[in-house]
């Protein structure tokens, strides 16, 4: 019988919700929340205990906490550990790569679930199988089914396969026998292409979408011009509260009275250095600048808002719907074009 470690945060270990993001982590001889359902569901492993912790105590906490679980690992010293699913919660799918990447080098299966699009998934996917979720716990069961289902897998010894057993691609490349030479399996493949026939690649390329780019703005001395940010760029004492990293939120604030955002304005980015920013705030986000260009006539306005928010760690898709709900209130103000700066 294999001995798994579980990990889970506050709210499907069954603490509490967003109040209880700060719990410590503690750890109890039996499976805790949704790991009881993993546990059930194994054929030949056992749920031996569960590791329960704080989203943002973990992420703010982590040399603490990492050193707990070393300490539970080394206790209990499991066959296999899994973690999550964390679908697409950024602060949860972080603690989850981040005990994976503490045990990666235990020389043991790691095991976890995330949506597709969690910040976190790029962190951990080399060292551990990503049970590929939906975007929400809405599909819990079916994530702890498959999670389990491939567990079992492990379990057996059996091959594993991303496209079989729904785990995402670890950038492996994986030695296999083939009757053909790749040569002629590549000429197979595009003579299937050029007949429209369906046809499977070796090597799947990744997918970008395609913007089209918007017109140029015809006179420049007329134009309003808007301030964007990934750059974590907010009021000293970051009143609404934006994330440092995985951002869930952008904020807007109220520039029309200022020449320059230095002296009122800071960086709280998790992913750089703010010694700079935070004593020139216009290093990372120029109002100065554009301040400067619209006293030389060169733009017409500074649009009296500034928006914000943090790039580092956040996913694509709370990423998309910052750029529509941004992009909807700047287009319904009529402002023509938009200076963004990253770091």
């Amino acid at each position: 019988m294999k001995k798994i470690l579980y990990y889970v945060n506050q709210f499907f270990g069954q603490i509490g919700g967003e109040d209880k993001a700060d719990y410590k982590p503690h750890f109890e001889d039996k499976p805790i929340g949704c790991a009881q359902a993993f546990d059930k569901a194994l054929v030949d492993g056992q749920v031996v205990g569960t590791i329960v912790c704080g989203d943002n105590y973990y992420n703010e906490h982590k040399e603490e906490s990492d050193k707990f679980i070393l300490d539970v690992f080394e206790k209990v010293k499991p066959d296999i550990v899994v973690a999550g699913p964390a679908f697409n919660a950024g602060r949860y799918g972080m603690a989850c790569s981040g005990v994976i990447n503490l045990l990666k080098d235990k020389n043991i299966p790691l095991v976890t679930g995330m949506y597709i699009e969690n910040p976190a998934v790029d962190m951990c996917r080399l060292h551990s199988y990503i049970i590929e979720t939906a975007d929400s716990a809405a599909k819990m069961r079916q994530a702890i089914k498959e999670m389990a289902t491939l567990t079992n897998k492990i379990i057996e010894g059996n091959k594993l396969s991303p496209k079989e057993d729904n785990y995402l691609a670890q950038g492996r490349r994986v030695t296999e026998f083939s009757d053909k030479i790749g040569a002629r399996r590549a000429v197979e493949m595009l003579l299937k292409r050029f007949n429209d026939e369906e046809f499977e690649t070796e090597l799947p390329m990744p997918e970008f979408d395609e913007v089209e780019p918007a017109a140029p703005i015809a006179d420049m001395s007329k134009a309003t011009i808007a301030l964007i940010t990934t750059g974590g760029v907010v009021p000293e004492g970051n009143p609404d509260k934006v994330q440092s990293a995985s951002a869930q939120k952008w904020a807007k604030y109220d520039v029309s009275d200022l020449d320059e955002l230095k002296g009122k304005f800071v960086t709280i980015h998790g992913g750089f250095d703010p010694v700079y920013c935070n004593a020139k705030a216009d290093r990372v986000a120029p109002l100065d600048q554009l301040t400067r260009l619209k006293k030389e006539g060169v733009i017409g306005n500074v649009f009296k808002y500034f928006y914000t928010t943090t790039g580092t760690g956040t996913s694509v898709a709370n990423a998309k719907r910052f750029g529509k709900e941004i992009g909807q209130e700047l287009k319904d103000a009529n402002v023509d074009g938009v200076i963004m700066t990253s770091t």
